[in-house]
């Protein structure tokens, strides 16, 4: 016997030492909580959320985007019907606790575990705490509920109950971007919210678990269905009579239909751009539903880095002698009239591995123009669009180095086109046979057109397509880029160089959470092939010799940017537009530079002095933000062969000896499969005669008719 009372005692000790010890653990948590609870402002409770919030790559606030709607209302003046059934739905005992509802907990644990039905126990109070508190509406842990509780405790004590079911009534959601009962009861029933119905009430009482998922605009069989459970509730708990229950019942609620009132607050073009992103990606619907965070692709430090960089190169060519329009600061002093008709730019620059915008410069002001010309505008892209004729080409089977004449275009040369198309150089000038990169490098209008000819037009309008652009008609004057497209969608295009055929799809937005803190979209965009790995690396190569000092792009290089890149500059006639968009390993990046109103920038503009200085600028802002790019490696094995300068193939022993040969270094697999046969007739010696026949069978073997 005495063994057994000895052995109950030590369980009575074991049983006492461990509540202590869980009391003690308890009065430390609780200790350690309330700190934690301390940290947070009160003066939140009464802040509603009006706004979604737009955010950089980095977490750093682009702007604000007005969605929600609400409108703040005091307590004596929202229907007894709504709160009496937002407290039989949420909390029937919210007038008896202090915050937390122990009888509340206990039956949610029994429900759970032995039910198997999910259901919480916060209290109105612990709601307002978690509404009232992004980071904790992000959380979904033990650490939050703890969190909560004991801000529920800390809002009890300062407060009075109906101050606290006055913050809570207007800064609740309820589904369609609309916080807070006045602006609840307005847009749903037209009525203000003292003048709600006991069914109206009951419906949006019974919304308040799943606002998106049973908003009366959504889902008005939802939401009838949540309205009728209340109601059930209601006279379950005694709070309204039989009556009252079978005639709201039998009510039908007559819902508005929904009135779009989802405005940007378009202050910036990154803003302007996202806005409309936004559309794209989002329902109306979601859209609209306020307190969003909208996380973005956009560099805020880039971004100031290419408005700064836009606007110095822009003020110099306003002071060029002989510049002889308006300049921004005459307009901004008013000392010449009329409108914003100034020299205008716009930049898009973007990541290469995944079309995310890094920025995106629309005009030289917002405040000034809200036309957004990175993407709005369409202009005759010239010869940037050139790198897609020759790409086409070597798709074809050309090579780099192959002889193309640059002599003038002769009259009907060029088939399907008007026999008067005859298309010369900007300088007026010819250099003979030269290398089909030559043409591309140094921009030469007579090869470019006969490299198109190659290419074929139909090949070059399905390249186009593949990169994002279009063209619609089948006139050789696509050679030369007689073509339009918005800065945005070239310079995307352009990305199929520095990733060798693949091409980024543009996009500003990465991620996007709702109020709850829920990740609920996610940017799908990815890079795509879209032109044959080979051909893009042949192009770039060619595209690199831009920027080398036989190049149109070799200002870079003197103006001190001295990264591997590519590029092409562009100007279209009478220097009416002026384009170069180039790329490191990294970026790429668009320019273009003119009036809204098309007219001659200046007697001497050319996308080499007007536009590259600025992609310059921007360049060596990129490096000094973390962009800096490398070295641009093609993903293929590369080698060395000794080709045939007149039929591209292997050079033979007669190529050699008549010096009609040049060692490329090409993608391998894009080595000729066969051999020159030679050029028994083309003998390219020191003998005069022999040279000037040789010439007249090699025009008419490569200038093809």
């Amino acid at each position: 016997m005495s063994r057994r009372i000895a052995f109950i005692l030590s369980i009575i000790k074991l049983s006492l030492l461990g509540s202590l010890f869980i009391i003690i653990c308890g009065a430390i948590i609780l200790t350690v909580y309330g700190l934690l609870a301390k940290g947070y402002d009160l003066n939140k409770l009464g802040q509603l959320p009006l706004s979604s919030i737009v955010y950089d790559r980095n977490g750093n606030e682009i702007g604000k985007i007005h969605g929600a709607k609400s409108r703040f209302v005091p307590l004596d003046q929202v229907s007894n019907n709504f709160l009496k059934a937002l407290i039989a739905r949420e909390d029937i005992r919210f007038y008896e606790h202090n915050g937390i509802d122990s009888v509340g907990v206990v039956r949610a644990t029994y429900r759970n575990i032995f039910k198997n039905k999910r259901e919480g126990a916060s209290t109105i109070t612990m709601q307002l705490a978690r509404n009232s508190f992004n980071e904790l509406m992000n959380q979904k842990t033990l650490h939050r509920k703890l969190i909560e509780i004991m801000l529920a405790r800390r809002i009890e004590k300062e407060y009075t109950k109906d101050q606290i079911l006055e913050f809570y009534i207007n800064r609740i959601f309820f589904g369609s971007g609309i916080y807070g009962i006045e602006k609840a009861s307005l847009s749903y029933f037209g009525k203000k919210a003292k003048d709600m119905s006991l069914s109206e009430g009951a419906m949006l009482a019974g919304i308040i678990r799943g606002p998106n998922r049973f908003s009366p605009f959504r889902n008005i069989e939802g939401a009838n269905k949540e309205r009728k459970t209340v109601l059930r509730r209601m006279l379950d708990e005694g709070i309204i009579t039989i009556d009252d229950y079978q005639n709201s019942m039998n009510n039908e609620v007559r819902v508005l239909k929904q009135k779009k009132s989802y405005k940007e607050q378009v202050d910036s073009y990154p803003m302007d751009t996202i806005g409309k992103d936004l559309n794209n990606a989002l329902s109306v619907s979601n859209a609209e539903d306020g307190g969003l965070k909208i996380y973005t692709s956009i560099d805020l430090r880039l971004q100031k880095a290419v408005e700064n960089a836009l606007e110095k190169g822009l003020q110099s060519v306003e002071r060029k002698a002989g510049y002889i329009h308006q300049t921004r600061e005459q307009y901004i002093n008013k000392i010449s009239k009329g409108s914003t008709d100034y020299l205008q730019g716009a930049v898009i620059l973007m990541d290469n591995k995944t079309g995310g915008l890094l920025a995106i410069v629309g005009g030289r002001s917002m405040n000034d123009s809200k036309f957004n010309r990175a993407i709005n505008a369409k202009r005759p892209l010239g010869s940037i669009f050139k790198p897609f004729v020759y790409n086409t080409a070597f798709e074809k089977g050309l090579m780099p180095g192959s002889l193309i004449s640059d002599q003038a275009i002769e009259k009907g040369e060029i088939k399907h086109s008007n026999i008067s198309w005859t298309p010369k150089n900007h300088d007026n000038r010819s250099y003979g046979f030269q290398s089909a990169d030559f043409g591309l490098y140094k921009s030469r209008n007579t090869i470019s057109v006969r490299v198109g000819k190659i290419a074929g037009i139909e090949n070059i309008k399905i390249t186009a397509e593949k990169v994002g652009l279009k063209i619609l008609d089948s006139n050789p004057q696509i050679f030369l880029g007689n073509i339009e497209s918005d800065l945005r969608t070239i310079t995307s295009a352009y990305t199929v160089f520095p990733n060798y055929g693949r091409r980024a799809p543009p996009f500003t937005i990465l991620s996007i959470q709702n109020s709850t803190g829920e990740t609920f979209y996610r940017s799908a965009a990815q890079t795509y092939q879209a032109v044959p790995t080979n051909a893009s690396v042949m192009t770039c190569m060619a595209l690199e010799k831009v920027m080398s000092k036989e190049g149109t792009g070799a200002r870079a290089r003197t103006l001190g940017y001295t990264k591997q890149a590519g590029g092409k500059t562009g100007t279209t006639n009478d220097s009416k537009d002026t384009w170069f968009i180039g790329f490191s390993s990294k970026v790429t990046c668009g320019i273009w530079v003119g009036f809204d109103k098309p007219k001659t920038i200046h007697t001497n503009a050319y996308g080499s002095n007007i536009a590259l200085p600025v992609w310059t600028a921007i360049m060596k802002e990129c490096e000094k933000l973390g962009y800096a790019g490398g070295q641009l490696v093609p993903p293929v094995p590369m080698a060395e062969f000794n080709l045939c300068r007149t039929t591209g193939k292997i050079a033979s022993s007669e190529c050699v000896q008549n010096q009609n040969h040049y060692l490329d270094k090409i993608p391998y697999d894009s080595k000729p499969r066969l051999q020159c046969l030679g050029h028994r007739h083309l003998i390219l010696g020191k003998n005069p005669e022999k040279k000037q026949k040789g010439l007249k069978v090699l025009k008419r073997l490569f200038q093809p008719n």
